[in-house]
């Protein structure tokens, strides 16, 4: 049985924080967190002053993917997990995985589904999708061939291979590898600072173009309006004048 508490949703400013809560499980999801996931990013969507969301884990480790122990009813939890990473992709703002340990199941997909993965030496990932029989979804498996690399996707998916931090660091995986906890923390908060500086009618729709461009899914048309859109907005020309007095920009999003 899964106990702890449902993932918890904080707001402040523009970056919201989506914590994971059931650290003795290591934060295993049970069924009804992957609805409760659901509203929380329909939430952050929903919110305009949000830029950036931060997706942690409560305790030692980051996540252990899904609770199949609590399979009921002929949930399909590969296509449930798969409709949740997918969402994650696609959410609106930046997102930023804070992994602290291990990173398990279906958990590896959540964080590779996130704009950007900052960890410690103590993380480490698994997939034992093959090892019990479990097919591994579509989004997934896309996720792992485009973001780290045919080979890579192999070695996880197919041979079950354990990677450390450093070997997440060499694949791509991480994009920052921190020396422990407190310097991780400082480092996702200059990240957060750094996305929350940025011209939001720029960064956001960037992000959007750049994965669509990754899956080959490109929509010139709506690429060309957003182009348009900061060409025209009044961010280009206080990021223009800013640049000009060296001094910060005071983008307004408009």
């Amino acid at each position: 049985m899964t106990s702890g508490l449902a993932p918890l949703l904080e707001v402040e400013g523009g970056v919201a924080r989506i914590t994971l809560r059931r650290p003795r499980q290591a934060n295993r999801l049970a069924a009804d967190d992957l609805g409760t996931l659901h509203g929380h990013l329909d939430a952050v969507n929903a919110d305009a002053a949000v830029r950036v969301l931060v997706l942690a884990g409560e305790g030692r480790h980051f996540c252990s993917g899904f609770d199949l122990g609590a399979l009921v009813g002929g949930i399909d939890a590969g296509a449930r997990f798969g409709e949740l990473a997918d969402a994650l992709e696609a959410a609106r703002p930046i997102t930023v995985a804070r992994l602290h340990g291990g990173v398990y199941g279906g958990a590896a997909d959540l964080a590779l589904a996130c704009d950007f993965r900052l960890g410690v030496p103590a993380v480490e990932m698994f997939v034992p999708a093959a090892r019990i029989g479990l097919h591994f979804y579509a989004g997934g498996l896309r996720r792992f061939v485009e973001r780290l690399g045919l080979a890579t996707a192999k070695q996880v998916l197919l041979a079950g291979r354990t990677l450390d931090a450093a070997a997440l660091l060499g694949c791509g995986y991480l994009d920052q590898l921190l020396p422990g906890v407190e310097t991780l923390d400082a480092s996702l908060q200059a990240l957060t600072d750094e996305l929350l500086a940025m011209a939001p009618l720029a960064l956001l729709p960037m992000k959007q173009h750049l994965n669509a461009i990754a899956a080959g899914r490109l929509d010139a048309e709506r690429l060309a309006a957003d182009v348009l859109k900061a060409r025209d907005s009044a961010d280009l020309a206080e990021g223009q004048a800013a640049w000009a007095g060296k001094r910060p920009a005071r983008f307004k999003g408009g």
